[in-house]
């Protein structure tokens, strides 16, 4: 689903996916026209986009745990054994931890802006010995699809987000269809 939010997401913001292009496009023409794994390795901005856009929309959306050992929190007492559950979406959006958590902000991803975050405060992917082990594949395999699509086409929203009821099953996704246009983009010699 985060390759389906994040193209949604770069629909609706237009600004946002003409900086994505640009910057696929000097990789493309430094590289050569073959979307390779360094080339899709050298594109920070849109890393950034698809960690926002996995910030807005987790995929998995709550996790559980249960505690090995007695935990005080505050004035709460909660025993060894006990389950605990995570709303992993309601964190990503927490004002806590996000200025203006319902905006889309791919800079919020600088590696100045998240030198002094929290480390538990962005967890798509989960986090500590039980996080998703195929975390980095993932976001390769998105990069890999986005790509060569923002390279080709001009992404167009035919639904928006805001209009959208959620689905909360195991998934994070949409009740119904999210629909994009893909806009050929007409390529002249040499660009």
């Amino acid at each position: 689903m985060g390759l389906c939010f994040t193209l949604a997401l770069l629909a609706e913001h237009k600004d946002i996916q003409d900086r994505v292009r640009n910057e696929i496009d000097a990789a493309v023409q430094k590289n050569g026209e073959k979307f390779s794994m360094k080339l899709l390795q050298d594109l920070p901005y849109l890393e950034r986009c698809i960690k926002e856009a996995l910030r807005l929309y987790p995929s998995v959306f709550v996790i559980s745990r249960i505690l090995g050992d007695n935990v005080k929190l505050q004035s709460y007492f909660v025993p060894a054994g006990t389950m605990i559950i995570l709303n992993i979406y309601l964190a990503h959006r927490s004002s806590d931890f996000w200025p203006n958590p319902e905006v889309f902000d791919p800079d919020r991803f600088l590696p100045d802006r998240i030198r002094n975050r929290h480390p538990y405060s962005y967890i798509p992917f989960s986090a500590g010995p039980r996080n998703c082990i195929g975390q980095r594949f993932a976001m390769l395999e998105m990069k890999a699809i986005i790509a060569p699509v923002i390279h080709n086409f001009y992404v167009e929203p035919i639904d928006y987000l805001k209009n959208i009821e959620m689905n909360l099953d195991f998934i994070l996704r949409p009740a119904n269809s999210l629909r994009v246009k893909f806009v050929p983009i007409r390529k002249t010699n040499g660009s």
